[in-house]
């Protein structure tokens, strides 16, 4: 498939003049452009307004030139979705915007949420040439946002209707992405939805400074406009059932249910006031409008706040407490900054904003006051030992030192698990001992022949774009099977 995508289009005639207009060199002394940012300060008046300003067009036309069209470009191999980057570079190269937009749509179905939140830095541009000429990779993520946000594409035209229902559980970025590829190929899409917005994880995880609502809003209405019909506030498992959906005549269900189970530390002190998960507060103030007028949803305002962890989602909450009127917010991660998970843009942008950090410390135990309301913290220093299974240095305690922070509020962002409702819902479906449904890995078919599934409720916590590759795979495996028991 990816063989396909990297050679679709790159000998036309206007390609292989693009390419003359500048050798390799010219190309490779262009300077990589730089992403406008909204002022820190500003951020703060404005909790709400998207830090990363997008790109000008003269900006994306020089950063678009510097992209060398390789004849077998590492950057399609490094993508889950398997985007033609190359080739919607090139149509930005020569000013053809909505062509651009079109080729992401092709393989994409949220490619304006993906310019905007998937670690390219660790995919797509990790392979980029220009890493092995010691350059700066292209900025792919910036020109796929700026082609999303301003071509005018549609979703993939949809296959004539072959009236083959099938049922997509969850509205996340698996489920998004898998009813897209269903609808593109003729099949009648519902997706169901517990909450009462549309867009899973894409609306309670990720704060709007870093993915605004209207954005994920846009790209589930380009879904409707292809035929993919949504249900709220039904929990499969619960509102319905699996057998339910197939008396309904739905011959196929994915399951892309997420992992919106908190986990905690099993610490003493965590029952305390004022310690929470970092799925409760991101979800309360992401969707459900808390501190925001109109809203009555209540939420804790520390003056003093401590994030647990090192990942994207520690980013967003300790980057939210800053938003909420926090005077200090301290992420507390147990390794180096060096082995943090989260995206180095995200980790910058928390320093602009005046986020400290206690990198190598560990909370273990958090101390309340008469009333049962956490004032403090004892965290444990840590060294890096030998590097664990993931090839990451483990941390190791060092022995009796002990350090006492002040807080008043935690929140704990030390990973997720799986939704349990859905699978265990489901009478003889595989299940790991992690509570993940256990899926073919090329398929994603569970044991179960008409159920596939995949995003976090198959990973465990992962990222927005290897849940979409994942709703992408089921999606074709899917659509062939069904669609060779209906000759």
């Amino acid at each position: 498939m990816k063989e396909k995508i990297i050679q679709r289009g790159r000998d036309a005639q206007w390609r292989v003049e693009l390419r003359s207009r500048l050798n390799a060199r010219q190309r490779g002394e262009i300077e990589r452009a730089q992403m406008p940012e909204l002022e820190p300060d500003e951020r703060l008046r404005n909790p709400r307004s998207e830090v990363n300003r997008g790109l000008t067009a003269e900006q994306v036309a020089s950063e678009a030139s510097r992209c060398l069209d390789c004849p077998n470009p590492g950057c399609v191999t490094g993508c889950p979705v398997s985007i033609d980057i190359p080739g919607f570079i090139k149509e930005l190269e020569r000013g053809d915007i909505d062509s651009a937009a079109a080729v992401l749509k092709h393989t994409s179905a949220l490619p304006a949420v993906c310019g905007r939140v998937c670690p390219q830095e660790k995919q797509c541009e990790s392979r980029c040439i220009y890493n092995k000429m010691n350059k700066k990779p292209v900025a792919i993520g910036y020109l796929e946002r700026y082609a999303a946000d301003h071509g005018n594409a549609v979703a993939a035209s949809a296959a004539e209707p072959n009236g083959i229902k099938v049922a997509v559980v969850g509205s996340g970025p698996a489920g998004l992405s898998f009813a897209g590829a269903m609808a593109a190929r003729g099949f009648d899409v519902t997706v169901y939805e517990a909450l009462h917005e549309i867009g899973g994880v894409l609306k309670y995880g990720i704060p709007e400074f870093r993915l605004p609502n209207e954005i994920v809003d846009r790209e589930i209405d380009q879904l409707r406009a292809n035929g993919v019909r949504f249900e709220r506030d039904v929990i499969v498992g619960k509102t319905i059932s699996v057998d339910d959906l197939r008396k309904n005549g739905f011959r196929g269900i994915f399951v892309g249910s997420g992992a919106g189970l908190p986990r905690f530390m099993d610490i003493p002190g965590e029952n305390l006031n004022g310690v929470m998960s970092c799925n409760e507060y991101l979800t309360r103030i992401n969707l459900m409008g808390a501190g925001r007028e109109g809203f009555d949803t209540p939420v804790m305002r520390g003056r003093r706040v401590a994030v647990i962890g090192g990942g994207n989602t520690a980013m967003d909450a300790v980057r939210t407490a800053r938003r909420m009127g926090a005077d200090e917010a301290i992420v507390v991660y147990r390794r180096s900054e060096a082995e943090m998970p989260a995206r180095i843009e995200e980790v910058h942008h928390a320093r602009q904003e005046g986020v400290t950090f206690m990198t190598l410390h560990n909370p273990v135990e958090y101390i309340g006051d008469e009333h049962g309301h956490v004032i403090a913290m004892r965290l444990q220093r840590m060294e890096l030992g030998e590097p664990d299974a993931s090839g990451r240095r483990s941390p190791v305690p060092v022995e009796g030192d002990i350090v006492v922070l002040p807080v008043d509020l935690v929140i704990v962002s030390v990973g997720v698990s799986p939704n349990p409702i859905v699978p265990s819902s489901i009478e003889g479906l595989d299940v790991s001992r992690r509570g993940t449904i256990v899926v073919d890995d090329e398929l994603m078919q569970s044991s179960i022949s008409d159920i596939y599934a995949g995003g976090d409720i198959v990973r465990g916590g992962a990222t927005v774009i290897l849940a979409m590759g994942d709703g992408r795979r089921a999606a074709l495996s899917m659509a062939e099977a069904l669609l060779s028991k209906n000759k």
